[in-house]
């Protein structure tokens, strides 16, 4: 839904004024199992970079939080590790991105994964699946430094002590992916087209290709002026709040289980 409504310049059976509507309409005229386009390919490519993630984030947020302020909690390095986070984060999704929204433009002719990938390399060449890298990182490390500090200040409030809580979790995960996706939607809507290279888009484009965030930012400016950089806003936050909800309390509850077996085997020495 987030990926059509930011289309800049759809077909009309593919103008929506609402996510209700187009989930409706898609559902309704494409199929029901339209919405789920490019899953298989999100969710290949959502493991070893949530893995990267938070591996990364976990060590550097501990490291930087020893420096900045020994024994407490550091807002700056909780920020500073969930930038160099996203690094790897983005490099490992990057292409995964490109098939998926590729796969759920209206009237996409790729009927599967392969075919999408293929075709790409064929016809763009293997730097077509980071054409929107720069851009990318551009939106997520300020979303995620927005992500992780206010995730963690919300902790501060919610959860004092610090102790496994899962309502607290799904709380401060939900409300700090609905803050920084609100706060980052413009930049979101500059990756859409980079990775779709959508067509009625392209034709306002002397290059014949858009490269480059500040080409992206031109271009959308110059098919829907202003609010055309807000598109999808409504789509982009419903989407975050569910998705960052469940990755802090899946993540939360491994850490938990992982640390309570590692006392254990520490107590039983």
């Amino acid at each position: 839904l987030q990926t059509r409504m930011q289309s800049l310049q759809p077909e009309p059976a593919a103008r929506y004024r609402n996510v209700l509507e187009a989930l409706w309409r898609i559902v309704q005229t494409e199929g029901v199992w339209r919405p789920m386009r490019g899953m298989n390919i999100t969710a290949t490519g959502a493991g070893p970079a949530h893995a990267l993630y938070f591996a990364c984030y976990e060590k550097l947020k501990k490291t930087l939080s020893d420096v900045i302020h020994a024994g407490g909690n550091s807002h700056v390095a909780n920020g500073a590790a969930g930038c160099v986070a996203t690094l790897l984060h983005d490099a490992a999704m990057n292409p995964a991105e490109v098939v998926k929204q590729r796969m759920q433009m209206y009237n996409s002719p790729y009927q599967r994964v392969t075919d999408c990938v293929r075709t790409v390399w064929r016809n763009e060449g293997a730097g077509a699946f980071y054409r929107s890298y720069t851009t990318q990182l551009t939106m997520n490390i300020p979303f995620q430094a927005i992500h992780f500090m206010t995730y963690e200040f919300l902790q501060e409030q919610l959860n004092p002590h610090r102790q496994y809580n899962p309502g607290s979790h799904v709380v401060s995960g939900a409300c700090a992916g609905a803050v920084a996706a609100a706060a980052t939607t413009p930049l979101d809507v500059c990756k859409t087209l980079l990775n779709t290279q959508e067509s009625l888009a392209l034709s306002s484009n002397i290059s014949g290709h858009i490269t480059g965030m500040a080409n992206a930012f031109r271009t959308v400016y110059q098919v829907g002026g202003v609010t055309a950089y807000f598109r999808g806003v409504q789509a982009r936050v419903i989407y975050q709040m569910p998705s960052t909800a469940i990755a802090w309390s899946v993540y939360e509850f491994f850490k938990y289980i992982l640390t309570k077996r590692q006392e254990e085997r520490r107590a039983g020495k």
